[in-house]
């Protein structure tokens, strides 16, 4: 009895000092941690001023692309070193890849953030690929970091394959106005999915569209608020699209893309690439935004304003589509009566075809605008549009 008496207090003993270890251990991990974010926090402060109140923050994504990542850093830096303290960069890596941290770490002119996780992946459904739930999962995480952690009140979304234009900054600086007043937009992009040089004329301008462009995007952290409790485990930006996530809100977007995606290797295998990512025309038109009057892509503005467009423009029947376009010198409509239409007539002018949800690429109110051989423009009319638009 006493033997054993003995061999429990000497285990009672040895769980006191590893209880002592595992206290110093997170005391330890604390002071760290707190060390960490000191850091973080002055390194931050030394990137925006003490006093300056940022319009918001940059994000990178990256992955594994050092080259790629290369490459999108001095396209932003190009335009950014002037003015960052309005726009502090951050470049967010998910994984290890000792090459994309040494070259983002070489650069003093960013904050580099490492997303670590080790959480075993089960797909949804057999044979999809792991990376588009790697990449939600660092969506998530990065989005976190800079809105709870570091407190921005907006975050513009880059990807390491990417290069901006001249007035990337100015476009939306003069842009986040809009989307602190008007709640009826979710976000605004730098992408237009029919901006291929064909297709586009006019730098200054821009619409509102009920599809989610994405590639070079701003949100606020009221709308991170909202979406980060029920982020999805993949497919974020498919996700984003569905009606009952963008509740009716819209997004504003440019004629002339702000961005120009130039990733033909990548999670989506290249996919398009050299049908519609390739041909997209990157704006290099230096637009003074701070002098425009952007009032009229507000909800009722803008509405009444491309109503007028639609209304203007001259309305032709379905067959031989071309051809009337070819011969005629103005804007010109065309109705299609459902998707399987829609997309018989783009395929014949060589726009996207794809829908989400109901919502044809880049449309408003069912409305899909393109350019047709120089500045005339072509809309493509759904069976709901002119009602929508209060069009008798």
């Amino acid at each position: 009895m006493r033997l054993l008496i003995d061999q429990i207090s000497m285990q009672q003993g040895k769980i006191v000092n590893l209880e002592e270890a595992n206290k110093l251990k997170d005391e330890e991990s604390a002071q760290l941690k707190t060390l960490l974010r000191d850091l973080k926090t002055k390194n931050l402060q030394n990137l925006i001023g003490k006093h300056e109140v940022p319009v918001a923050a940059v994000v990178i994504m990256a992955c594994n692309r050092p080259d790629y990542l290369e490459r999108t850093i001095e396209s932003v830096l190009k335009y950014q070193r002037s003015i960052a303290t309005k726009f502090p960069l951050f470049v967010s890596q998910d994984g290890t890849n000792s090459d994309v941290k040494s070259k983002a770490m070489s650069y003093n002119q960013l904050t580099y953030m490492q997303h670590l996780d080790f959480e075993p992946i089960h797909t949804e459904r057999p044979g999809e690929l792991i990376a588009y739930y790697k990449i939600a999962r660092h969506y998530k995480w990065a989005l976190d970091e800079l809105f709870f952690n570091h407190n921005f009140s907006r975050v513009i979304i880059l990807e390491d394959d990417m290069a901006i234009a001249p007035d990337f900054f100015d476009y939306f600086e003069a842009t986040a106005a809009l989307l602190d007043k008007d709640k009826s937009i979710m976000a605004v992009s730098s992408w237009n999915d029919n901006g291929q040089k064909q297709f586009v004329h006019d730098s200054y301008a821009l619409y509102r569209s009920d599809f989610f462009p994405g590639l070079g995007w701003m949100l606020t952290k009221t709308i991170w608020d909202e979406l980060s409790p029920k982020w999805p485990n993949a497919y974020w930006d498919d996700w984003v699209r569905l009606n009952e996530v963008h509740k009716g809100r819209q997004f504003i977007r440019p004629e002339v893309c702000r961005t120009y995606n130039f990733g033909e290797h990548g999670s989506s295998m290249g996919q398009f690439f050299r049908q519609y990512l390739e041909p997209i025309k990157l704006n290099d038109v230096q637009v003074d935004w701070k002098s425009s009057d952007l009032t009229f892509l507000m909800e009722e503005n803008f509405l009444k304003y491309f109503a007028k467009m639609v209304s203007n423009a001259r309305p032709i029947r379905e067959s031989d589509v071309i051809l009337k376009a070819n011969n005629i010198d103005s804007d010109i409509r065309i109705q299609y009566n459902d998707q399987r239409h829609f997309e018989h007539i783009a395929r014949q002018f060589g726009i996207f075809e794809e829908w989400k949800d109901g919502i044809p690429r880049t449309a408003y109110k069912g409305v899909v605008v393109f350019r047709y051989r120089g500045q005339k423009r072509v809309f493509l009319i759904g069976p709901d549009s002119l009602r929508l638009l209060g069009i008798e």
